[in-house]
């Protein structure tokens, strides 16, 4: 039993990754649990040590040695404790080897579960280990299945040994956005948590902090600090507003973010399967921040009121639509970008007022 313990350690080490001096420990416990459990308790003098040498595990009680045994279970003469040790001395601790055949019958159900469970904790610390160094990051992964009936896909991230198997719950995916098993997706990792000693990794297509990641890998400009992302407010499927500043002034922040013949946010788009995606001009001028966030359209003046974060934006009347966009969408996302509570106007009526 020992020895095919032993290989069966070597293999999840190979394959999952789980250290095999850890699982030897967890076994060790399993063991003396089940020992306790099939000696009424007794035990906690057990101890087992595995043998590298042999590959088995072998297990001992150790006794303090005594003159005069008064507990069989805990103590030994110093004349019996000849038999375990060399010199042994009055209150020196001696381990004596239980036979094989008690050993054996120790009950091996018990031991297995807890192994397995051991198992399944050291495969979820991993996990949890691994999505740790992740979170806020974007990770690669393949469709493996999907809940035709409950709509959440299951992804493959990572590879090997390393491979895990992550939902992807409905309510994190772009709606419209039609997957297959098989399909190489990007994700945003927005949570790694321990839920009653699981681990929990909360994935998204639609957290704009996906959009963000995906400008960074595009933007050479953004990934060495010269051009900030200020802020992103972002419907998924269907648009994202990206408010940007430039460090340097000779660097245009828009134009990076565009690229040579929109090389760079045509990309994205692609990425993001047709997500139409506005960049504009981050100011420290809430005004100008403002007029710039609602773009398309065009602003005649952004007044700014004194009841908290809120304003009133003046369009042109051929603008006001396109300022509003299509359902509020493009107001909505204006607001969400700026924080400003937004109302807009058109000209005719501020000259009728």
């Amino acid at each position: 039993m020992s020895k095919e313990i032993f290989n069966a350690l070597e293999l999840l080490e190979k394959e999952k990754g789980i250290p095999k001096d850890y699982m030897l420990e967890k076994i060790a416990q399993a063991l003396i649990t089940a020992y306790k459990r099939d000696h009424d308790g007794a035990g906690d003098n057990v101890v087992i040590e595995p043998d590298m040498a042999k590959r088995e595990l072998r297990m001992f009680e150790q006794k303090t040695v005594v003159e005069e045994v008064w507990d069989p279970d805990l103590e030994i003469t110093q004349e019996d404790a000849h038999e375990y040790a060399r010199a042994p001395q009055i209150g020196d601790i001696v381990k004596i080897p239980v036979p094989t055949m008690n050993f054996g019958r120790i009950a091996a159900q018990t031991a297995k579960q807890v192994i397995i469970q051991g198992i399944r904790e050291a495969e979820q610390g991993i996990v949890f280990q691994r999505f740790t160094a992740s979170e806020h990051e974007l990770v690669p992964a393949v469709v493996s299945r999907i809940d035709s009936r409950g709509g959440n896909i299951i992804l493959e991230i990572g590879s090997g040994s390393e491979k895990s198997e992550i939902l992807l719950p409905m309510s994190e995916q772009v709606r419209g956005e039609v997957l297959t098993e098989g399909d190489h997706i990007r994700v945003y990792v927005v949570e790694v948590r321990n839920d009653k000693n699981r681990p929990r990794v909360v994935i998204s297509r639609t957290h704009p902090g996906l959009v963000k990641r995906l400008f960074e890998l595009n933007v050479p400009e953004i990934r060495d600090g010269i051009v900030e992302v200020m802020s992103i407010s972002r419907e998924a499927g269907s648009r994202t507003k990206l408010a940007v500043w430039s460090q340097d002034e000779a660097v245009d922040p828009v134009g990076a973010c565009v690229g040579p013949r929109g090389e760079r946010v045509n990309a994205i788009v692609a990425e993001l399967r047709g997500e139409k995606i506005d960049i504009v001009r981050y100011s420290e001028d809430p005004a100008e921040f403002i007029a710039s966030a609602l773009a398309p359209a065009s602003v005649i003046r952004v007044d700014l009121l004194d009841e908290g974060k809120a304003c009133r934006v003046i369009v042109p009347d051929d603008q006001l639509s396109l300022a509003i966009g299509r359902e509020g969408q493009n107001a909505r996302l204006a607001v969400k970008l700026t924080g400003y509570k937004i109302d807009i106007k058109p000209l005719s009526q501020i000259d009728f007022e």
